[in-house]
């Protein structure tokens, strides 16, 4: 029997538990940090609540005897898959990280490149006064301090405070229709957009309406990857890279890494 722990959290983390879960011989398991109170169902066995860093992943690993390690968490989630890294470098569980392309503006876009929150704070004051923030419900202290500006909050749970002065918080789940993300700019007489680049279609249609409607929009960029680090973009990449495609993976080899200009670690 084949073990993939999955570290979920995102729409491509389910489809791929979906895909192994069909498979004989192959057992998954996805683990939720415990972020969100309601994670949704999932196609295989399911755990919830941290690992205790690196060191506790590498534990569990080893006790699970999981075969192989796919992180499938969120691009932002930048201390998990370092934690990730680690853990898989230590016990030699083969490892992937299975990420959906970042976007990229066409043309009529007016975006704006931010590092953090703290630096998409900071160009607030010169581009509008109504935002709409989609930055999820952590890290909104970063724009604690920001005045002159009243800010409309989405996220599918409350956030966590700080808050900045006055927010008005919208709780709601995705997708969103152009339609609609159309008519909440108007409703609420946005003249700016604030999100993370998270990547996908579930979350792209306020960029296409902030775009018809000639808004300008910042975008977090994500955290780079742990060095020696690469990802993939789909599900059927995530089984290639395991060697899945031909049924099973193979045991406690350590990850080969390549030398020189893009070096990636790859499984064996």
């Amino acid at each position: 029997m084949t073990h993939v722990l999955i570290l979920g959290g995102t729409t491509e983390a389910r489809r791929l538990a979906a895909r192994l879960a069909a498979r004989p011989g192959v057992r998954v398991t996805t683990s939720y940090a415990g972020r969100v109170s309601r994670p949704g169902a999932v196609a295989g066995e399911m755990r919830v609540g941290g690992f205790g860093g690196a060191e506790g992943l590498a534990a569990w690993l080893r006790e699970h005897r999981v075969d192989a390690l796919v992180d499938a968490t969120h691009p932002f989630a930048g201390a998990i898959t370092a934690n990730a890294a680690r853990a898989a470098a230590t016990t030699g569980v083969p490892a992937v990280v299975l990420r959906r392309p970042g976007w990229r503006p066409g043309p009529g876009d007016r975006w704006h490149d931010a590092a953090s929150l703290e630096e998409a704070a900071a160009l607030l004051p010169a581009l509008g006064r109504r935002v709409l923030l989609t930055t999820g419900r952590l890290g909104l202290a970063a724009f604690a301090h920001v005045t002159g500006v009243h800010f409309v909050a989405r996220s599918v749970e409350p956030p966590e405070p700080p808050l900045p002065p006055g927010t008005e918080v919208l709780l709601a789940r995705g997708p969103f229709t152009e339609a609609e993300e159309t008519a909440l700019l108007q409703e609420r007489r946005i003249d700016v957009v604030v999100t993370k680049d998270s990547g996908g279609d579930a979350t792209s249609a306020k960029l296409t309406a902030a775009r018809q409607l000639g808004l300008p929009v910042v975008i977090v960029r994500r955290p780079p990857l742990p060095d020696g680090v690469s990802a993939v973009t789909d599900v059927d990449g995530v089984l290639d890279r395991l060697g899945l495609a031909a049924g099973t993976v193979q045991r406690r080899r350590p990850l080969r890494r390549r030398r020189g200009p893009g070096a990636a670690d790859t499984c064996p």
